[in-house]
């Protein structure tokens, strides 16, 4: 009987070692947290949705995108100097033509080509050879170096397939975009990226750009900057970059821009410019420095001119501009975007800080009132209604500034009437023809001075 106790034990007691053992290390506990609710939060912490790049779909806008873009070549011919060879074998002068190669856009059915002017810059002939690998003779319609826009037209046999444009006011830092050209003369190139920022200008005062990730190279210029939509939000322009190929970096003339300088071309012949009338502190400058306002968001007012909008609503020197419409600003680039996309006679709505105070002034664009004219460097300005009854004309232009070289003239303060015989109205005419004048002819101007009197100067 003993025995048999001791078995049972020992045999109990073998069970108890093994079923703490499986215990310890074989069962996973199970633990429940209880709240003091009856009904416990429920929380999602291994997945979150997110808009990735794979839940983009890019082949809609690239289709559409493809047709509508273009292969412009340009054609010029490098007209070469004589050698002493040429001279005495008659060979003559040798004419050499040069290709370069560019993108453009479709706008509309009938063939009219937003491009970059420098693509187009000094042709002799262009062609523009369609996704189809159709080509065409192009036409130049008109340019704006400024914007480095260009607008060409071709005679097509059918309907063409075009990009509307978007509303680049409306694009977003963070959001993809497509870049479509024909880079190293490979055409139909769709590259991706996104909107790396708004506003950036490459040293020009008066540049705004979309800055995008995109790869763009050599070739693209004049191609288009679309979002997922298909809708055309920019003409890529320019890279940064020290060998001349993508190096992360691109730039794109925002499609309000675009728009509405192709819309002076066709409607005006030129590009009409809205100002306000304003003189802005450049920042890092001794100016900036002294105001302390080179921490300032915004645009600080620095002067005020005459016979502009700007003076008119009241705008003054020390106000900050915040806002205009609806677009925030936060510096001059901003402004100059914005203004770039509207004309003369335009109202926008001028958001200020006057002494910590914000207020809201209606302000009418007008034509630039001061600009300095190509080859001879004079600052000159429309004529107001007291230059018109002082100096008894209607026409012409008044001089603001001289230059050093030219100082000993007496063009300070007098109204030019004519350039080489040709009248000059306002000051869009007076760049034109001072912009045709060659250093090496015969230049003569027509003035009149404050008595009425007529006077003539001729530079050889």
């Amino acid at each position: 009987m003993k025995r048999i106790a001791s078995t049972f034990l020992t045999a109990l007691f073998a069970g108890a070692l093994t079923l703490g053992a499986y215990k310890v290390f074989f069962e996973k506990p199970n633990y429940t947290i209880v709240s003091e609710n009856d009904q416990g939060s429920v929380f999602q912490t291994s997945y979150t949705p997110t808009a990735g790049i794979n839940e983009v779909d890019f082949t809609s806008a690239a289709e559409t995108t493809v047709n509508a873009v273009v292969h412009v070549k340009n054609v010029s011919i490098n007209r070469g100097g004589s050698s002493y060879l040429d001279f005495f074998y008659g060979h003559g002068s040798s004419s050499r033509p040069q290709v370069g190669t560019g993108s453009g856009v479709i706008i509309s059915q009938d063939g009219y080509i937003v491009t970059n002017n420098h693509v187009i810059d000094n042709a002799d002939q262009l062609q523009v050879m369609l996704n189809n690998n159709k080509v065409y003779d192009a036409e130049l319609i008109g340019t704006d170096p400024n914007s480095d826009i260009a607008l060409l037209k071709i005679e097509a046999d059918r309907n063409l397939p075009y990009l509307a444009f978007g509303d680049s006011d409306n694009v977003r830092v963070g959001e993809w975009v497509l870049a479509v050209g024909n880079p190293f003369s490979l055409t139909s190139t769709v590259t991706a990226g996104i909107v790396s920022a708004k506003a950036r200008n490459l040293g020009k005062i008066d540049q705004s750009f979309i800055q995008t990730d995109a790869a763009v190279n050599p070739g693209n210029s004049g191609g288009a900057l679309v979002n997922t939509n298909g809708d055309l939000v920019g003409i890529n322009t320019a890279i940064t970059s020290q060998t001349g190929s993508y190096v992360g970096y691109s730039f794109a003339v925002p499609s309000n821009i675009a728009k509405k300088v192709v819309d002076d071309i066709l409607e005006y012949g030129n590009v009409q410019k809205g100002i306000l009338g304003i003189s802005a502190a450049r920042a890092n400058t001794p100016y900036a420095v002294e105001k302390g306002i080179n921490q300032i968001e915004g645009v600080y007012i620095s002067g005020v001119e005459e016979d502009t909008g700007a003076q008119e609503a009241d705008l003054r020197e020390g106000d900050v501009i915040k806002q205009i419409d609806d677009i925030k600003i936060r510096k001059f680039a901003d402004l100059t975007g914005y203004l770039s996309s509207k004309r003369p006679s335009d109202t926008v709505q001028v958001t200020i800080n006057r002494n910590e105070e914000l207020l809201t002034v209606p302000v009418v664009l007008k034509k630039r009132q001061v600009i300095t004219v190509p080859n001879m460097g004079l600052e000159i300005k429309n004529l107001s209604k007291e230059d018109m009854k002082k100096f008894r004309t209607r026409k012409g232009v008044k001089v603001v500034g001289v230059p050093e070289i030219y100082r000993g003239y007496g063009l300070d303060g007098k109204v030019l009437l004519s350039l080489d015989d040709e009248e000059i109205n306002d000051i869009e005419e007076a760049k034109v023809l001072f912009g045709r004048i060659s250093k090496r002819g015969r230049t003569i101007i027509t003035m009149i001075n404050e008595k009425g009197e007529r006077e003539r100067l001729i530079f050889q």
